[in-house]
């Protein structure tokens, strides 16, 4: 079964100091790896003067696909701790950027590991975690005389309305825990006299209510 995870509710950055060198630490909510790289290259436009620009990110429910990227450091002394840190920590949908600004001093692979991954770990101290749960898309079909009435209702409710879409009926998708499909059924049941249908379609993650 699909576990629920972390993410961010807004960019949020950090800056952190190793023996003269710099490292800011940005961190954002994306939904896919071509956000995340997207991300990644806005940080390094924006800090072209930076000798490093080393990235991690983890992406859905198990944390697939997730990459880190050591952009020149040594191999797995800056991508690696960092989507540790990320992972470690019960975060996904989640790109991390870090910039380093060289400070003169080699800090040798055991301090670049913990530079990069204390970066990111005090950077997700600062930030207002959104915790993802799963839920399934379930799918309530009604006629369009009815379909006003219960779409408010849906809305009014602990259920999220995801969609609704128009044809031969109204049918009004809506995101519900596994423990509650049950539950939400014989509510849609009681709602509409027995007036709609449900089909059960995927699961997907929803933020916690």
């Amino acid at each position: 079964m699909a576990e629920p995870y972390l993410t961010v509710s807004e960019i949020a950055e950090h800056e952190t100091e190793a023996r003269g060198s710099r490292f800011l630490c940005a961190v954002a909510r994306v939904r896919d790896e071509a956000g995340a790289r997207a991300f990644v290259e806005e940080r390094r436009r924006a800090h072209p003067g930076a000798a490093h620009t080393c990235s991690a990110f983890a992406i859905g429910g198990d944390r697939s696909p997730a990459r880190g990227d050591d952009d020149g450091e040594p191999g797995g002394t800056a991508g690696a701790p960092m989507l540790d840190t990320l992972v470690r920590r019960g975060f996904s949908d989640t790109v991390a950027v870090v910039t380093r600004y060289f400070g003169g001093v080699l800090l040798g692979a055991g301090g670049l590991v913990r530079a990069y991954g204390r970066a990111v770990g005090e950077t997700l101290d600062a930030v207002s975690p959104v915790r993802m749960v799963p839920a399934v898309v379930v799918s309530v079909s009604i006629g369009h005389a009815h379909a006003g009435r219960l779409e408010n209702d849906l809305r009014a409710s602990p259920y999220e309305v995801l969609g609704v879409r128009y044809g031969a009926d109204v049918a009004i998708e809506a995101a519900v825990g596994e423990p509650e499909v049950e539950g939400f059924a014989e509510w849609v049941a009681s709602a509409t006299a027995g007036g709609a249908r449900l089909s059960r379609g995927p699961v997907v993650f929803t933020a916690a209510r």
